[in-house]
């Protein structure tokens, strides 16, 4: 059924009306707020004359207290409604703009009763009559617009599910109040809003989808079963604003009981961080806390080692492979992210019970107060019941009894006489002030010259044990990079742990490797998590229980261990991991490349696994173009949005190249797209590309630690710009000596899938194997002539 004329003028009727009821609310809430800013302003400048201060007795004392608390906490419940009010009236405003999305008439078969349902991102009451105007997308009625078409229909309820007919599905796109699109559809959201959505300029940001979200997506934001979500999704599926609305869906449910500070994002890098950071904040949420895994690390291990990043290591895998010990060190990065080598770290920490433990010797001023002898008797002479991680407990409380005895004896000893004479008049001052404090009754004056020295040893004594406690009870008397180099050191310890034939052909040479590295403490990326959860295994696992949920964001980039060591630090969070195992680019074992690691982390009855096979970022040329270049990329659908093939530029040495570059770029540059990127395989390949345009094209250079993006163009190296997208994409050299390995083919398919409208690649010499084992017809095949380019176009 068609939309007539009539209808889309009753709609905008109703679009001014909304608008009108919203504009009544902003006004009453901005007086309200200015009268409640007021009083805020005056409590706190009449704070000290509203409060009764009289410190006479101990009941005056009482009544000063419960007077300043009185005023302090009318004060914070007024900065309380004046924050809420603000929350408030920034979600009018945005519903003020575009107050709606989406329609549905929905019958209740109990009732018989219909009602006219219309969503956006908030809820918006009937001043007078309390009726909904708006409901929040994510109100359990909602969730008919998403999950079905006119027909019989069903929505969950906390009370039970509800049964009935929708009558009518329909979609609008409304912008500053005005109409611009007005359709009916079926069980899909329409295709034109889709098209609107998806044919705009990239962002700089991500936006929020709500008005877009498909069937498959819906049940990903809305699935509240599983306590191990696994999504594995093609590129440009959605996925990832899928999990950042279902962040925004679990507040809105629960928002009694959970909040935006226990939820956490671990994303692939700090650019990515700030390209997703106004998805939440856009739909009224506060945004939860986003860090990378390298963070956590670095915040971990940064006092031990320099810990290398995942950056640092795939640079080393991209370089041409003739380096001394690659192979070696591949296959260690392959084995070290591994289930196998996994198991075989938790039977050598089991095996720690009973013979092997490294300790360190716990010192002060040179002196032995516990040798390491001592700690590995006392260690082994314990019950052999008690679990590692107690027992290590137990050692560091038996260490402070004897640092109690050894303080002891050493307030006669030369170097605490030395230090008493070196204290200069205001340390002396200071020590005097504080020996009065702890001995009120016994000392008012130094006039008693033996008692003076012998107070002023036991503080100078005391202080300095102070850091010998303050190291023990952070259990650093146990020698945990001994602890995991011996693994590599002494084959004896590592032949108990490993299954026979486990180990890689050249485990001798990544052995001696890791044990150098380790040595100069340098800690590759593969042995990182390794050596945290070891030392974790050990001592105890730190935790975080406030935390209820966790996003994996690019989980095929998380080998086995990490995924288990996110499991463990967040004990009561649920896990949503998104990930596509065709962008899996790093040389590690992919943890979603088989699903059994997945499912043990919780268990097969508590794990969900939803596929995503659609593409919707790219053009229906360049999903077909790149998925030929994946196995399985058959099972990719590419969204029904035409636009130009892929084009093929080839040049024949790097000034033809440069040339091409400019004209590529200045073309997409006057077609109109506002984000170009122009993608190099390693960070040094894009710093020559920078150096080498004009300054005219103001081109910006992504890095690692590159925490935001700009407008307009863009170099960067593909592993970066995995989880981001633009309008045009150039690859800077699809060569067949660029890109030919195996191991390079994901990371090819990952720089072309960032590509929303117009995907280019030049190259030098003979294109890619994984372009040119492609069909002809999937891209037009173009080669540079240096007479199509002159200086007008440099």
């Amino acid at each position: 059924m068609s939309i007539t004329r009539q209808d889309w003028q009753e709609e905008q009727q109703r679009v001014d009306q909304v608008i009108a009821a919203i504009a009544r609310q902003l006004a009453l809430l901005e007086q309200e707020t200015g009268d409640v800013q007021s009083e805020a302003s005056e409590i706190k400048k009449n704070f000290w004359d509203e409060v009764t201060i009289n410190f006479s007795t101990s009941e005056d004392l009482t009544e000063t207290y419960f007077s300043m608390k009185q005023q302090a906490d009318l004060l914070s419940e007024r900065e309380r409604s004046q924050r809420h009010a603000a929350a408030t009236m920034d979600k009018y405003r945005r519903l003020e703009r575009s107050p709606y999305f989406g329609r549905i008439d929905f019958r209740d078969e109990r009732s018989g009763a219909t009602e006219q349902i219309y969503l956006g991102i908030a809820s918006f009451l009937e001043e007078r009559s309390d009726r909904f105007l708006i409901y929040d997308w994510r109100a359990p009625i909602s969730s008919l617009y998403y999950d079905h078409g006119p027909g019989p229909a069903a929505y969950d309820t906390p009370s039970g599910e509800v049964n009935g007919d929708l009558l009518l599905k329909r979609q609008f796109a409304i912008r500053d109040g005005v109409i611009e699109l007005l359709f009916d559809t079926g069980l899909t959201i329409g295709d034109e809003l889709l098209q609107q959505a998806l044919s705009r300029s990239s962002d700089q940001q991500m936006r929020s989808i709500v008005a877009t979200i498909q069937k498959e997506q819906n049940r990903i934001i809305r699935d509240e079963r599983t306590r191990m979500l696994v999504v594995q999704g093609a590129a440009g599926s959605g996925k990832t604003s899928a999990a950042l609305q279902r962040v925004a869906y679990l507040l809105y449910r629960h928002r009694e009981t959970l909040q935006a500070e226990q939820m956490v994002l671990f994303s692939p890098n700090p650019l990515f961080n700030s390209y997703v950071s106004t998805v939440l904040p856009e739909l009224g949420e506060q945004n939860m806390a986003q860090t990378t895994f390298q963070e956590y690390l670095d915040r971990r291990l940064g006092d031990i080692f320099a810990v290398e990043d995942p950056f640092t290591q795939i640079e080393y895998v991209l370089q041409d492979g003739a380096t001394a010990g690659y192979e070696a060190r591949l296959a260690g990065i392959r084995y070290k992210s591994s289930s196998a080598y996994l198991s075989t770290l938790q039977r050598y920490v089991k095996q720690l019970e009973t013979a092997g433990m490294p300790f360190k010797p716990v010192k002060c001023q040179g002196q032995t107060v516990v040798s390491a002898k001592q700690l590995k008797e006392r260690f082994y002479t314990m019950d052999p019941s008690i679990r590692l991680a107690n027992r290590i407990v137990l050692l560091e409380e038996w260490i402070q009894e004897r640092i109690e005895a050894f303080e002891s004896g050493q307030w006669k000893e030369a170097w605490v006489e030395d230090q008493i004479e070196l204290l200069s008049p205001e340390q002396y001052q200071r020590a005097f002030q504080k020996l009065r404090k702890q001995n009120r009754d016994k000392l008012n004056t130094f006039d008693d010259q033996d008692k003076e020295k012998e107070l002023l040893a036991k503080l100078i004594v005391k202080e300095r044990l102070k850091q010998v406690r303050r190291r023990v009870a952070a259990l650093s008397f146990v020698d945990y990079v001994k602890l995991y180099l011996q693994l590599f050191e002494q084959p004896e310890y590592y032949a108990a742990a490993a299954e026979p034939g486990e180990a890689p052909e050249a485990w001798a040479e990544i052995c001696e490797r890791t044990a150098e590295a380790i040595r100069n403490q340098t800690l590759p990326y593969e042995d990182a998590t390794p050596f945290l959860y070891v030392k974790e295994l050990v001592q105890g696992f730190e935790t975080n229980t406030n935390v209820r949920h966790v996003i994996v964001d690019e989980a095929q980039d998380y080998s086995a261990f990490q995924l288990e060591f996110l499991k463990r630090l967040f004990p009561r969070a649920r896990m949503t991991a998104l990930g596509d195992l065709n962008q899996a680019i790093y040389a590690h074992t992919p943890v979603m490349g088989e699903t059994a690691p997945l499912v043990s982390l919780y268990g097969e009855e508590h794990t969900g696994i939803i596929r995503l096979t659609r593409s919707y970022r790219s053009t229906r040329e360049i999903v077909e173009f790149t998925r030929g270049m994946v196995a399985g990329g058959q099972e990719i659908i590419p969204f029904n949005r035409s636009g130009d093939k892929p084009i093929v530029t080839v040049v024949s040495d790097r000034e033809e190249h440069r040339a091409a570059l400019v004209e590529t770029l200045a073309e997409l540059q006057r077609e109109g797209y506002a984000s170009v990127a122009v993608i190099g395989r390693t960070a040094a390949e894009c710093e020559a590309l920078h150096a080498a345009l004009p300054e005219a094209f103001e081109a910006h250079l992504i890095r690692k630690e590159t925490a935001s993006f700009k407008t307009g163009i863009q170099i960067i190296p593909a592993y970066l710009a995995k989880g981001v997208e633009f309008d045009a994409v150039v690859i800077s050299d699809a060569s067949d000596r660029n890109y030919t390995r195996e191991l390079e083919r994901k990371l090819f398919y990952t720089a072309c899938t960032r590509a929303m409208h117009e995907l280019r690649l030049l190259s030098v010499g003979e294109p890619s194997r994984f372009v040119t084992t492609l069909e002809e017809g999937l891209y037009t095949h173009r080669a540079f002539q240096a007479s199509v380019h002159g200086e007008g176009g440099r």
